[in-house]
């Protein structure tokens, strides 16, 4: 293993005891995670809060493949590497990076340190905090596969993306945007402007107007509701063209969405993000050279992770939610405001 410095023997966490209400959610000190093979050894800054977080914590979720408990929850983080894999691996202790942790198969993000693959991490993007940085993986790489590698965004592609101010989508806006298609976005009425302002052509108050009244023959659906609220998926691909796609991303929101899709000669998937460190880099790139920007709503402190998670599962946040884990050392130096 390379250069590192000691390890605490324990470390001190936002924990479950057990599924259920976000009060379940406690300060805990735990045993600390041990790094193997290829694994990096991370001490967490900031840690992003996801709708799935929510879910595994009140029983939905990946809850059944939770090994035992306390349970340490969170995918997305931004820290500071504690110790490397060996001497000459690219990543080093005192190096800054982001990444996806492997809930439930190791500890997550909400605690001091964590342990993460070296597939799942990268170096953190030049010009964002700890805090910002840690509300990009889960939400960015979820709108690349879905906007590049699915939907395959490109110049002349019609595109419309649902919930387009949410986290994955106010990514998903600008990814589309980034790769020349011409993108129409749906949102309530304060966010509209907020749409405009990520690049969207086009936005929908979907509390006005049915997007069926008024759009028709797209290439494309990036989904981000399905059918949990007025049958948003179903009559999605009613606006699409014969064989354009529809990219499903909420899991569980549209049982039937395969067959209707058929049914109607759509093509329609569904997408489960993968941790790719590789294609965070393109995503930092875009980041760095300011081509994408990150937008978080709140950020609470560790302690605080029931109220961050009772604001997520209102449903209403533009862009994402963060938990501030430990100090970052920027800030105490006064690099950052």
């Amino acid at each position: 293993m390379g250069n590192a410095e000691k390890q605490p023997p324990t470390m001190r966490a936002l924990v479950i005891d057990r599924p259920g209400p976000a009060d379940e959610l406690h300060l805990a000190e735990v045993d600390a995670p041990i790094a193997v093979f290829d694994e990096l050894l991370v001490r967490v800054v900031a840690a992003g809060v996801n709708p799935i977080d929510a879910k595994t914590r009140a029983g939905g979720g990946v809850t059944k493949a939770i090994p035992a408990y306390p349970a340490v929850l969170g995918l997305d983080f931004s820290g500071i590497v504690v110790s490397a894999p060996y001497e000459a691996f690219p990543l080093q202790p005192g190096d800054e990076v982001f990444g996806i942790a492997r809930v439930p198969r190791t500890p997550g993000s909400y605690a001091e340190l964590l342990t993460v693959s070296s597939l799942n991490v990268t170096r953190k993007p030049a010009r964002l905090s700890h805090v910002e940085a840690a509300a990009v993986p889960v939400a960015a790489l979820t709108a690349w596969g879905m906007v590049v590698d699915l939907a395959a965004a490109a110049p002349g592609q019609r595109m419309l993306i649902h919930a387009g101010s949410g986290g994955v989508g106010h990514f998903a806006v600008q990814f589309a945007k980034a790769f020349g298609a011409h993108v129409t976005a749906t949102g309530s009425t304060r966010n509209l402007d907020f749409l405009r302002e990520l690049g969207a052509d086009e936005v929908i108050d979907h509390t006005q107007t049915r997007f069926e009244d008024v759009l028709s023959g797209l290439d494309a659906v990036i989904d981000l509701v399905g059918n949990v609220h007025d049958d948003t998926g179903t009559r999605s691909l009613g606006v699409l063209r014969p064989g354009g796609i529809l990219v499903n991303a909420p899991t569980g929101s549209w049982p039937t969405m395969a067959a209707e899709a058929a049914a109607a000669g759509i093509r329609a998937t569904g997408f489960k993000v993968a941790p790719s460190g590789h294609t965070l880099d393109f995503i930092t790139e875009l980041i760095d050279d300011g081509a994408v920007r990150v937008h978080v709503d709140r950020v609470f402190p560790l302690a605080e992770g029931a109220a961050a998670h009772r604001l997520i599962e209102e449903g209403h946040t533009r862009g994402k939610i963060v938990l501030r884990v430990t100090d970052d050392p920027a800030d105490a130096a006064g690099v950052r405001s």
